[in-house]
């Protein structure tokens, strides 16, 4: 979207279009074969063109062969520096890509010396972009190879002000995956009890919850409540990748219940590297937003301090 309404900053921008950037540049190193090898593999280009006695560069290389590497050209301050700074200054502080146009007139060969001029060919009215506010600058180069023009690449940017950054809502836990087999779970952790499953053919508990018995096979059951009580049978301190909605680092027990069976649970109550195998724990429910309750393990070794 275009911005309409007097704009002294842009009537300043405009008198940069025409002005040179670059004049007589050269190129670090002649077109060669080594820099066009080193392309094609990069690329996977392995057309014949580009190898052998009579090789030509891809045309693609085009602006490579004018790059100043890591040390630049020495050809001092540019009309595109001023323009940048005059950009900065009023806010335009950012910079993005958003395309190239290349035009082919001759291909390169190894030997032909590169020399270029640049130009700054224009400056937009200032836009609206999902980025942000800005004005997009195009600058044209014309490479000639041993002074003969090879190529024109114009290369185009958006200078801008990033957009404000809505707030984000604040991230959930991943919900649980609630089915037939463990619903009577879920709805107990909804009424704070924590139940167990029991066959009902050999009093064989399980956990977690299964349609089947593991021990006997059998598929009739009940449940027993869960005391609460436990130990800290193993545990995993969680310190990456982090994930939204979680707070690193943090403990991860395997919880031993006074019934018998184990359970996955957050340890919380002391810092995550003051947990041990054997510590004692105690089961309450914790709620996470308004529609998250999970249960959790609290120490009880009377360490203070750190996850309450």
């Amino acid at each position: 979207m275009t911005d309409t309404g007097a704009d002294p900053l842009y009537e300043r921008l405009k008198g940069f279009e025409g002005r040179p950037n670059t004049t007589a540049g050269r190129g670090k190193d002649p077109v060669n074969a080594p820099m066009i090898r080193h392309w094609c593999e990069a690329m996977g280009d392995a057309h014949p063109a580009y190898a052998g006695p009579d090789a030509v560069a891809p045309p693609t290389m085009l602006q490579a062969w004018t790059m100043g590497g890591l040390s630049g050209h020495s050809d001092g301050s540019s009309a595109y520096d001023e323009m940048s700074a005059l950009l900065d200054e009023a806010g335009y502080t950012s910079i993005v890509a958003t395309d190239c146009e290349q035009e082919y007139l001759r291909p390169l060969r190894p030997g032909d010396v590169i020399t270029f001029d640049s130009v700054i060919e224009s400056v937009s009215p200032r836009k609206t972009t999902k980025l942000g506010t800005g004005h997009f600058v195009t600058t044209r180069m014309d490479v000639r190879a041993n002074g003969e023009l090879a190529g024109t690449h114009r290369f185009r940017v958006l200078k801008y002000a990033p957009a404000a950054k809505k707030p984000k809502p604040a991230a959930k836990r991943p919900r649980p995956v609630v089915n037939r087999d463990n619903a009577g779970f879920w709805d107990g952790v909804a009424d704070h009890r924590l139940l167990i499953q029991r066959c009902t053919a050999c009093a064989a508990l399980r956990f977690p919850w299964l349609p089947g018995c593991n021990v006997c096979g059998g598929q009739d059951w009940d449940t027993v409540e869960a005391s609460g009580d436990g130990v800290v049978y193993s545990y995993v301190v969680m310190h990456h990748p982090p994930f939204p909605a979680f707070d690193p680092p943090y403990a991860v027990g395997l919880i031993e219940l006074a019934e018998g069976v184990r359970m996955i649970a957050n340890v919380v109550g002391v810092p995550y590297d003051k947990v041990r195998i054997g510590m004692p724990v105690r089961l309450e429910f914790r709620r996470y937003d308004e529609e998250l309750e999970l249960p959790v393990f609290r120490a009880l070794d009377g360490l203070s301090g750190g996850e309450g």
